[in-house]
This record gives structure tokens, C-alpha cells and sequence, in this order.
């Protein structure tokens, strides 16, 4: 065990390292934001409005409760996309936007903007009256477990636990497609905790957040995967009223710029950093049980 204890100790101090900086910037927005709130939520006032519809709204964070990192990056392209426009954001489910179409977005007021973030297969139907940009994020189902698993196959995960994110593309499919047992909590650091304290075979989520996950040191015990998924991959991509030139315009322009400067694969990093920091935190049960 005397390993396992350096190998943790080792974790702990380059968590605590990665912690400083964040604990430093915390700090100083709490003293700026006292300052800066009466400005602040005057400007917010007087900006206008972009409305993003996603496939699942984040609830609201209440006090007291652990930060989680959610299942989707959509709500923090969402607030990158509002930010580059000069708008305050209003994230609402896709439904709310639609005309007779999940992907049609309508803003109830004539001076907001709208648009929806919606994970979509390939061959997702697109209403006539509608553009579909892809951001640049890919992605499809993959598992991961403990690498002495006995799991080698996806029809293996019949009558096995599978633990899935609140909110992801992927609740309710292990049991349809294969007849696992899933086990839904609520956020990616949640399930993930769940497979390394041994209550589930195996965790499911997107292979671009899973892949950057398991080339952590502290992961290489729970690499173990199956081929890909059957089931097909999306794309989450901005879908856009045809008549709206100028939102048109802009999300092309963004998108191009995520590109040249790497915007998704620095965001999935820091995804993966925070929710890995998450699960840390919460591990309190020996995961060599």
C-alpha cells in the first residue's frame, strides 16, 4: 500500500498546486465583485438577450451544494457565444424555442436573439427554414472500468451496473440496447466516483471527455473501454433561423475562431481537470477494494 500512498500523496500535491491559482482567483473576484455587482448587473440590464436552447438546462446551483462540472459543454459555449455577441445569455430547453420542431428556435420577443445548441446524429433532420453550423464538437458513447474487468464485449453489460450523468445523450440506452442496470446521478464526477468506490461495472459518457480522462496517472487503473459504440455519434451543433443573416454571419465567424485557436480542446481539458478534481474530493472509500 506504501505505492498507493504516493501515488496519493503525489495526486494531493498536484491538486493542491492546481488549487492555488484557482483559490488566489476566487479570492480576488470576491473582493472585485462587490465593487463591480451595482455595474455590473446595470450592464447585464441594458444588454440585449440571446436565447439558447439545449437539450438539458443545467438546474440552478444552490448554496451549499458541491460544484459539479455538467455532462455538456453546451452551456459554457452558450455563455462564450453571448460573450463574443455582447449579450446576456438566457439558457432555456430547446423545446421552449420551437415552432413544431425541437430545432427551431423562435424568440418570444422581437428584440432577442435565438438560436439552439443541440447534440445531433449526422443525419438529424433540419427544418427547411433552418442552418445547422457544427461547432467542432464530436463525440459517441464509451464505457470505462476498472481494468481487471471481466466486461470485454457491450452485450456483456446485460444484468451489469452502469452508471450515466443527469442530463446526458446517453440515460436509458444501456438498458434498451443491451439490458443494463443504469444507475443515473447527477452530474459525470457522481458516476465516476460511483465505478472507483465499486457500485457499477462500468461508467458511460462521451469518448472526447473519457479519452482525456484516462490519460490521468490516477485513471490508469479504470481505462479499461470496449470498442466503439453502436450507437451513432452527434455533433453539437448551433442551429439558426436561415433569415438571420447576421447571427449566421457571426456563429461561422466564432466557429472558425474556435478552430484556429483550439477554443474546444482547451475547454474539454479544463472540463476534464475540474470534474477529475471533483471526484478527489469525494473519494473518501480506498479504490483498491
Amino acid at each position: 500500500m506504501s505505492s498507493l500512498h504516493n501515488s496519493r500523496m503525489s495526486l494531493a500535491g498536484r491538486l493542491r498546486r492546481s488549487l492555488l491559482p484557482r483559490a488566489a482567483a476566487m479570492m480576488i473576484g470576491a473582493a472585485a465583485f462587490g465593487a463591480a455587482a451595482t455595474g455590473a448587473q446595470s450592464d447585464a440590464a441594458a444588454a440585449p438577450t440571446l436565447l439558447v436552447g439545449v437539450d438539458y438546462v443545467v438546474p440552478a446551483f444552490v448554496p451549499g451544494a458541491k460544484v459539479r462540472t455538467p455532462e455538456m459543454p453546451d452551456a459554457a459555449m452558450a455563455e462564450a457565444v453571448a460573450q463574443k455577441l455582447g449579450e446576456r445569455v438566457d439558457i432555456v430547453p430547446a423545446t421552449k424555442l420551437s415552432d413544431g420542431s425541437d430545432s427551431a428556435p423562435r424568440p418570444g420577443n422581437r428584440n432577442a436573439r435565438a438560436i439552439a445548441l443541440r447534440s445531433l446524429p449526422a443525419n438529424a433532420y433540419t427544418p427547411p427554414d433552418m442552418i445547422r453550423i457544427p461547432t467542432g464538437y464530436a463525440a459517441r458513447a464509451m464505457v470505462i472500468m476498472r481494468t481487471d474487468t471481466d466486461i470485454k464485449s457491450w452485450a456483456q453489460l446485460k444484468g451489469r451496473t452502469v452508471c450515466v450523468s443527469e442530463g446526458g445523450r446517453y440515460v436509458g440506452k444501456m438498458a434498451d440496447l443491451h439490458g443494463a442496470i443504469e444507475q443515473v446521478y447527477k452530474a459525470p464526477a457522481d458516476a465516476l466516483l460511483a465505478l472507483r468506490i465499486g457500485q457499477c461495472d462500468a461508467a458511460l459518457h462521451d469518448d472526447t471527455m473519457l479519452n482525456a480522462l484516462i490519460e490521468l496517472p490516477e485513471w490508469k487503473k479504470f481505462s479499461a473501454s470496449l470498442p466503439p459504440s453502436t450507437l451513432p455519434g452527434t455533433s453539437l451543433d448551433f442551429i439558426v433561423r436561415s433569415d438571420d443573416a447576421d447571427t449566421i454571419t457571426a456563429l461561422r465567424q466564432l466557429t472558425d475562431e474556435w478552430k484556429s485557436k483550439r477554443y474546444l480542446a482547451k475547454l474539454n481539458v479544463q472540463r476534464v481537470r475540474d470534474i477529475a478534481f471533483e471526484v478527489y474530493l469525494d473519494q473518501t472509500v480506498s479504490d483498491c477494494h
